[in-house]
This record gives structure tokens, C-alpha cells and sequence, in this order.
């Protein structure tokens, strides 16, 4: 009984600790009862549910998981569709503590419902605008996102309605996400509509280094200096190249969105012990705990937290740090991250309370093994304090 009183109130913890979630795919982050909604309304494509999510302890291949996006992609074809999954996934967030939140879609046309990639920007937007309405306890921004598969001409145009709704969307579209699947397309595609966006203000929030080999390929977006990096998972492996490109992320100390569970269940990484956050946490270099795709993948940003702090023994007082921080890395004006620190400021005694105290020996013991071991990988000799 005690240790289940412990559990729940470790649990408690992570779930009243206020957040930032950077790295959300809007159908990826589609829970289940909005996923039974929805195939309920089409009952004739026969989806099930194991088709759209990936259960606790099961695993798929990098490829197995972009097909259930496909999957997904049928049952959210009309701007109905997109309006109702928008306010259910900023819903959901903000019943697990997440204070800001910025949400990342490709916008899709649909011949069939007469939704077109503009309708569909204007139904994310509607959404975020209804939950503003609604004074949901979350700060919403919009990220468009440029899917590889669709190549170089689809990325214009997304590139082109990006500055058109970040002129006109009052602060709610705030840049770009390059992302889909990393085995398709080729980076320089893409790198002239990037750049155009980048001259035009907009953030660039770029997956790169998803998959091994691809060095030449992420020095190139590296190149363009985005201001977030997603994933970044290859990033500080042993091959040629990699110490370079690391000391090049830290150098300009881009932030990286790192996503614990969506890692291990696409099986990029082998175990969370062996995840590259350990490495990234080590070196004190700007980090950012997102869920990716909290639908698909069966989890939470609370979890995620969790997750992240029993495998790399941080302390209460540690995971906060994690969660203030990463309000210097958001999309939106200082003005906003000013509001944000604020409300952190103002949480804190009452979310830490007593667990400031929960630092032990072991933990730093255990923590100075890690340290050691992540930053042997590529070389770099470890911090000398722990962050934190």
C-alpha cells in the first residue's frame, strides 16, 4: 500500500508539473477516444484501433510507423475532422499540465471532402481560437509542417501559405517543421524554400540525423542554423563526421526536441538507457523532453518526464529546471516567455513542496556513471558539474 501511495504521488508530481511541449504531431497525438470518434464516422475503411496506436511493450519499424500515419491520414479528411482532433489534442494537453503548446501539421488537400491545404490551416487555427475561447489553461502556436514526401513543389506552397498566416494568424503560425519520412526525398530539395521561409521570419524546427548515415545530409541542414532540432538521434554516434556535427550543435547551441518514447517504440534507439538524452543532459547543452506523438505512441508528456527522470536518476528539483528551461526555447515573442516564467515562478513551491529535498548520494553517483559513459561515445570529455 505504501509504495503504491509513492507511486501515485511521483506520478502526481509529473502531471502537476507545468510544461512546454515543443515536438506534437497533430495526427500523431490523436488519443484513442477521439480515434473511436472518428472511426466511427467512417465505419467503412474497417480501422481498428491497434492500427493507429503502438500498445505499452510493443514495438513497430521506423517504416511500420509511417504507415500508420497513412491509416490516420484516411480517417482525417474533411476540415470537420481537423477541427475536432485539434481541440481534443489541446484539450488533452492541457489536462496533462502542459502550459504551451506548439502543435505542428502538414497542411492536405482532400478532393474528396473538398478540404484544401489552405481550409486546413484554417481549421487548426479555428481550433486553437475556440480553446482560447473556452480559456483553456494553454498557450497555443501552430507550426506547418513540410512533409519530405510531398518534395520540393509542395513545400513551396506551404512555404507560401506559412507567410501568408504568420503575416495575418495574430502570432499563432510561428514557422516551419521539416519532417516525414527521413528515407524519402533528398534534403536539398528543400533547402530553397527553407531559406525563403527563414528570410521571411518564420522559425525552423528541423527533424535531421533520424536515421544512421545520413551525415552529409544533416551538415546541410545543419548549414541553414535552424533553431530547433528534432530528434537529432544520430547525431553523437561514433561514425566519421559526428564529433564535428556535435560540436557544431553546441557551438550554436541549438535546441533539441528529444522524444524518450517515440525513439524506443520506432526502435531508432535500443533501450532508454541508452537514449541520446543522457549524452545531450550531460554536456548541459539545451534540451527539450517532447512526447512526438502522444497518440500513436501511448504516452504523455507527464510520462515522458517520468521516463526520463527514473532512467537518468534526476532529482524533483532537476526535472523542474528541465521544464523552465525549455520556455527559452519556445517559438513565441519574450513577451510571452516573460508571462511563462511568471507562472512558473508562481507554481513552483506548490508543485517542488517537499520533494526539494530528494537528492541523494546514489543518485549522484549513479549520474556521474552516465555522464561518463554518454560523453565517451563521441569523444567529448564530460561536463565537470552535473547541470542542474
Amino acid at each position: 500500500m505504501e509504495a503504491r501511495q509513492q507511486w501515485a504521488r511521483k506520478t502526481d508530481f509529473y502531471m502537476q508539473l507545468p510544461k512546454v511541449e515543443l515536438h506534437a504531431h497533430l495526427n500523431g497525438s490523436i488519443s484513442s477516444s477521439t480515434m473511436r470518434k472518428l472511426i466511427a464516422k467512417k465505419p467503412h475503411l474497417q480501422v481498428h484501433g491497434h492500427m493507429t496506436m503502438i500498445d505499452k511493450g510493443k514495438k513497430r519499424t521506423l517504416e511500420e510507423c509511417f504507415q500508420m500515419f497513412q491509416v490516420i491520414h484516411q480517417l482525417t479528411t474533411s476540415a470537420e475532422d481537423i477541427l475536432m482532433v485539434t481541440k481534443d489534442v489541446i484539450k488533452e494537453f492541457a489536462d496533462d499540465g502542459v502550459k504551451y503548446l506548439e502543435l505542428r501539421s502538414t497542411p492536405r488537400g482532400e478532393n474528396a471532402t473538398g478540404m484544401t491545404r489552405k481550409t486546413y490551416v484554417e481549421s487548426v487555427l479555428e481550433g486553437i481560437k475556440q480553446c482560447k475561447q473556452e480559456n483553456l489553461d494553454i498557450d497555443v502556436r501552430y507550426l506547418m509542417a513540410i512533409d519530405r514526401k510531398g518534395g520540393p513543389t509542395v513545400a513551396k506552397e506551404t512555404v507560401k501559405l506559412a507567410k501568408e498566416f504568420f503575416l495575418s494568424a495574430e502570432d499563432t503560425v510561428l514557422g516551419l517543421d521539416l519532417s516525414g519520412d527521413p528515407t524519402i526525398g533528398q534534403a536539398k530539395d528543400f533547402l530553397e524554400p527553407l531559406l525563403e521561409a527563414k528570410k521571411a521570419g518564420l522559425k525552423l524546427a528541423l527533424h535531421l540525423a533520424e536515421i544512421p548515415n545520413k551525415e552529409k545530409e544533416t551538415q546541410m541542414l545543419l548549414d541553414l542554423l535552424p533553431d530547433r532540432i528534432g530528434h537529432g538521434t544520430f547525431l553523437n554516434t561514433p561514425e566519421a563526421g559526428s564529433v564535428d556535427q556535435v560540436n557544431f550543435v553546441r557551438q550554436h547551441r541549438i535546441p533539441l526536441e528529444l522524444c524518450l518514447t517515440s525513439n524506443i517504440k520506432s526502435q531508432t534507439v535500443p533501450s532508454y538507457d541508452q537514449h541520446h538524452f543522457g549524452f545531450w543532459y550531460s554536456v548541459a547543452h539545451p534540451s527539450v523532453i517532447c512526447t512526438d506523438d502522444k497518440g500513436v505512441f501511448a504516452t504523455s508528456l507527464s510520462q515522458e518526464y517520468q521516463l526520463a527522470a527514473e532512467t537518468f536518476n534526476l532529482t524533483p528539483s532537476q526535472v523542474w529546471d528541465l521544464s523552465y528551461e525549455s520556455i527559452n526555447y519556445i517559438f513565441a515573442s519574450n513577451n510571452t516567455r516573460s508571462e511563462l516564467r511568471k507562472r512558473w515562478t508562481h507554481l513552483k513551491q506548490k508543485v517542488l513542496g517537499c520533494n526539494e529535498g530528494a537528492a541523494n548520494d546514489d543518485a549522484d553517483i549513479r549520474w556521474s556513471f552516465v555522464v561518463n559513459t554518454h560523453s565517451a561515445c563521441v569523444g567529448i570529455p564530460p561536463a565537470s558539474t552535473r547541470p542542474g
